[in-house]
């Protein structure tokens, strides 16, 4: 409508459906990689995707250098660990790839197994200025399937996994805290709730064990926050 003043209700992008990768790269001589939730095809022939990655990341100054980069689609029983790892650590503090198993790539990048699907490796051949974001067109160089399984959607990683959006990422909520029953704990970096319902299997944490009785040195499986950081999340 002309001259009509626009309504922007934040929620409504809360409707857009997104998967969850690991995009790796390298740049400065080593491995760097974080978790995105925004990639898809662009074009048939070539074969190519649009990945979209923070300006403020240190990944995105390696795709800068290299152009180049590799997509890993997670499967759902992705380790919790690795999604902490990659999802909310700065590579500019943490070598990422000191703990976590990879080979090099057809063009140099780390290729990441666990947790994978199917791996994407491309070169960078062009882009596009998204605000925060950049938004990478890369065309493809390899595609394989590692093994058959379920992607990870964010969905999934919201209602099951219990995750959040990093600050950096495109689909970050702000500071809205869900409405959840108060017996829930919630970890202030990541986001991470707690449930006593489902316990944490990840860290041997059957369900039905309530916060209080976790051990003192239990962490945030996303992050690795220490329990006494934690708040209830009502």
């Amino acid at each position: 409508m002309d001259g009509a003043e626009a309504v922007i209700d934040p929620k409504a992008l809360w409707d857009l459906s997104y998967g969850m990768y690991l995009v790796t790269s390298v740049g400065n001589g080593r491995p760097n990689g974080q978790i995105a939730n925004t990639v898809f095809q662009v074009s048939a022939q070539p074969p190519r995707v649009a990945v979209s990655i923070s300006k403020a990341n240190l990944t995105h100054g390696c795709i800068q250098e290299s152009r180049v980069l590799a997509v890993h689609t997670l499967e759902e029983q992705v380790p919790q660990a690795l999604i902490g790892l990659f999802g909310f650590k700065s590579g500019r503090e943490v070598d990422k790839f000191a703990s976590t198993p990879y080979t090099a790539g057809v063009n140099g990048c780390p290729v990441v197994a666990e947790g994978v699907l199917s791996v994407l490796e491309g070169r960078v051949v062009g882009s596009a200025d998204g605000g925060t974001h950049t938004v990478f067109i890369v065309e493809l160089t390899r595609a394989e399937i590692l093994k058959s399984g379920t992607p990870l959607t964010y969905a999934c990683y919201q209602a099951v996994r219990k995750g959040h959006s990093p600050r950096n990422a495109p689909t970050w909520r702000g500071e809205e805290k869900p409405a959840v029953a108060p017996e829930k704990f919630r970890c202030p970096v990541c986001g991470y709730e707690y449930d006593p319902a489902a316990g944490d299997p990840d860290g041997h944490i059957p369900p039905g064990t309530a916060f209080a009785d976790l051990p003192p040195d239990w962490t945030c499986p996303v992050c690795g926050a220490a329990k006494q950081e934690f708040s209830p999340a009502a």
